[in-house]
This record gives C-alpha cells, structure tokens and sequence, in this order.
C-alpha cells in the first residue's frame, strides 16, 4: 500500500503544470539606460562630423552617443513589445542614437500591428516629421510608415510633402515611393521626381536620383522615359545616381548631354 500510495503522488506531481516564469514588460527607462551604458564617445564625435552637425549644416545642433547599427538593432529587437506611446516618447530625444530606435520600433509596430495601430502611427509619424531629422532617419521609416500607408493611385500626400519647405518631409516624399517600387508601380515616384527636379538641396538630389536608379532595375525603359525627358534640366547629382547602372558609354553621353 505504503509503495502505491507513493507512485499516485508520483503521478499527481508530474501531471501538475509548471508554470513558466513571466518576463516584465520593457519599458522606456530600461531601454534608455542600456542604450547609454553602450556610448561611445569617440564614436559618437566622429558621427557628428559625418551627419553634418556643425552650424549652417543639414544635421546642425544634433548630438551622437556613439552607438553603432548593429547595436541599435539588437536593442529594438530586445525591445520590440516596447509601447508605442512610449517610442514616441523616445521620439522626442535630443540624442540622435534614440530617435533612431524610436523608428525603428515604431516600423515594427506599423508592421506587425492591426489597421487601427497602423493608422495611428502613420499619423504619429506625420506629426512628428522635425524629429526624424537626418537622412538616415528617414531612409529607416519612410517606405514602411508613409509609402505603405498609402495607394499607389493616391499620392496627394507625398505631393503636399514634396512641396514642404522641411528638406526632411520633401526627402519622406521621394523615399516613401520605395514602397511602389518594390511592388513594381512606378508612377509616384516618377511623379514625385519631377516634383524634386528644381530642388536646391543635394540630398535631394540624391535621394531622387537613388529611387530612380531603383526604378530603372526593374524598368530601364521606364527610367530612361524619364531621363529623355527631363535629364537636361537634372542636377548633376541626381542624374549620377540615376544613371549609375546605365553602360559607360550611355552614362557619357547623358552627362555630356548628347543623348
């Protein structure tokens, strides 16, 4: 009796569910206090020169803890169920390295989200255009917040913000167009590019000129359609970039205008 007693308990305890240990919600101050205790200054002085911060710059007044990429990456994973209020809230950050993750975060909430969130940080995004305020801020987001938002048969937004006085919201105009060109539609950001044509700033002139190379990937006579056009009056830059892949001997006669 004494052993079968002992092997029922036996089997009570193994059919008894374990439960499994509970994770705390992430939250803002965590993610903050990590992504400080990896600053590099050093890294981080370097980075202001390279983003163009000094006075009279594109990036001016803004400020690098040093943090690299692959760093940036591996914390918004970590901190993926981050709230959106709070990504915002980090949004807000003088330091470049949490706006950064900001994005980032609120890209993979945009993603993963339902319609109601979508909207919510599309518009969020919109609203919050002077703090994503570099280049590579809005290279990170625009496509996947702004562009995926929207149809291709409807861009009067993007045409609104082509027309911006903000070089960072007229740079969202042309990048948020990758979204289509990876589906293979093409008209907005041809339409966008011919909007960008008299641009004074080169980063725009990159910036149309890149999604343009992109076009002609897929559709080189889509591209050089365009460039027939228009490509006398294109900034030098933006023409480069568009030509890029173009044989040498075509890129020649574009840049020496005998096309």
């Amino acid at each position: 009796m004494k052993s079968s007693r002992t092997s029922g308990t036996k089997r009570a305890a193994k059919s008894t569910p374990v439960s499994k240990p509970r994770h705390p919600a992430p939250t803002l101050a965590a993610l903050r206090a990590e992504i400080h205790a990896l600053a590099e200054p050093e890294r981080g002085d370097h980075s202001q020169r390279f983003f163009k911060t000094g006075p009279g710059q594109y990036g001016e007044g803004d400020k690098f803890l040093g943090l690299t990429v692959p760093q940036m990456r591996v914390l918004v994973r970590k901190y993926r169920d981050l709230d959106d209020a709070s990504a915002l809230r980090l949004l807000s950050s003088s330091w470049h390295e949490e706006r950064s993750i900001a994005l980032l975060l609120l890209v993979q909430g945009y993603e993963r989200g339902d319609e109601t969130r979508r909207d919510r940080i599309h518009r969020a995004y919109l609203a919050n255009t002077t703090r994503i305020n570099n280049w590579d801020l809005v290279d990170a987001s625009a496509g996947q917040i702004v562009g995926a938002h929207l149809d291709a048969s409807d861009i009067a937004l993007l045409k609104r913000l082509a027309k911006s006085k903000s070089l960072w919201e007229r740079r969202i105009a042309i990048v948020s167009t990758f979204y289509f060109i990876r589906r293979d539609e093409f008209r907005p950001t041809l339409e966008i590019a011919e909007l960008l044509l008299g641009d004074s700033e080169d980063l725009i002139h990159k910036a149309v000129g890149w999604m343009l190379r992109e076009v002609g990937k897929r559709d080189r006579r889509a591209l050089d359609r365009f460039l027939e056009k228009h490509y006398a009056r294109m900034p030098r830059t933006m023409l480069r970039y568009a030509i890029e892949r173009h044989p040498e001997g075509t890129r020649k006669r574009y840049l020496a205008g005998t096309i």
